[in-house]
């Protein structure tokens, strides 16, 4: 009797088996299609990037990151304020989120799973995950610059802070999560305190883990803006002794000399006005004019104002 089984195919029999020649040809176009396409995503920003190379690359120096930026129309000058001032408020907002999104982390991990208040905190730390920028930038004016009475970098660590608790929560978690359930047990089987096997052995074993989320909190919260307008961005944050103060976070609340403030109060008002400086805090002579006396650059509408208003 004939044997009408089917024959069964192997791996190695596909593996064996020949292309065909229309397969070749449509994995070579599409293979083509999509390294043409990654280049032609890539070639605008590899040209952006080289052309700020190029033009930048020779203002790089020393004075760049020790000298504060110096007034419109005058050569030279640098960021050290901005520098000094993002390492201020990233410090502060480190010192108030990592302690306290590691702290939520590890509650939410070894003492709230499956507790109504761990799921609150969850809750609510995936919320805060998504709530613009802006909108933490406004409760923290509300919460520290109301209360002090004028802006601070304090102000701005809290908002970044605020931002940073949430991711920081959320990994601390799942790192601690990944931990295998047997390295607690055989803690707790040697007589070991839960607090003391969760400090010294489940979060040791998951400090990578843990880093990796301190740091993606850190790289969110460094580039935001939004909350530094509501809180700190006019707080002079560096200030030289040899210069006058125009090098807060921006130059918007800078000092303005009195040739300065003569030039703009006169194209403001329209007309030739003749304005003296009342701030002489800092009896240093301008490099402009000359003149030793200086004027805050908040007082210029106020001045502007009143010169328009007796025209």
């Amino acid at each position: 009797m004939p044997n009408t089984a089917a024959k069964v195919m192997l791996p190695a029999d596909f593996a064996d088996a020949p292309i065909s020649v229309v397969r070749r040809s449509v994995n070579a176009l599409v293979t083509v299609a999509a390294v043409g396409a990654v280049v032609l995503v890539l070639l605008p920003l590899g040209a952006v990037f080289g052309y700020l190379i190029y033009k930048g690359i020779g203002s790089i120096n020393l004075a760049f990151l020790t000298q504060i930026p110096k007034p419109p129309g005058e050569p030279g000058g640098g960021m050290a304020n901005a520098i000094a001032g993002s390492v201020y408020i990233l410090m502060i907002a480190s010192v108030f989120g990592v302690p306290l999104g590691i702290g939520a982390g590890i509650y939410l991990s070894e003492y709230g799973r499956g507790t109504r208040f761990g799921n609150v905190i969850r809750f609510t730390a995936d919320v805060l995950n998504g709530v613009p920028s802006i909108i933490v930038g406004i409760v923290a004016y509300g919460l520290v610059v109301l209360s002090q009475g004028h802006f601070s970098a304090l102000a701005g660590g809290v908002a970044l802070a605020i931002m940073m608790v949430p991711t920081i929560t959320r990994t601390t978690e799942e790192m601690l999560l990944l931990v295998p359930q047997i390295v607690r047990e055989a803690a707790y089987g040697l007589g070991v305190s839960r607090w003391r096997t969760t400090l010294s052995i489940t979060l040791r074993t998951a400090t990578s883990g843990v880093i990796t989320g301190v740091m993606l909190a850190f790289a969110r919260v460094a580039g935001e803006t939004a909350p530094l307008l509501f809180t700190g961005v006019w707080q002079p944050i560096l200030e030289l002794e040899d210069e006058p103060a125009h090098g807060g976070l921006v130059p918007a609340d800078f000092h303005l000399c009195h040739f300065a403030l003569r030039r703009v109060a006169q194209a403001s008002v329209g007309r030739s006005i003749n304005l003296d400086c009342s701030d002489r805090r800092f009896g240093r002579r301008c490099a402009t004019c000359g003149q030793p006396r200086y004027a805050q650059g908040s007082e210029l509408k106020l001045w502007a104002l009143e010169s328009k208003s007796t025209s």
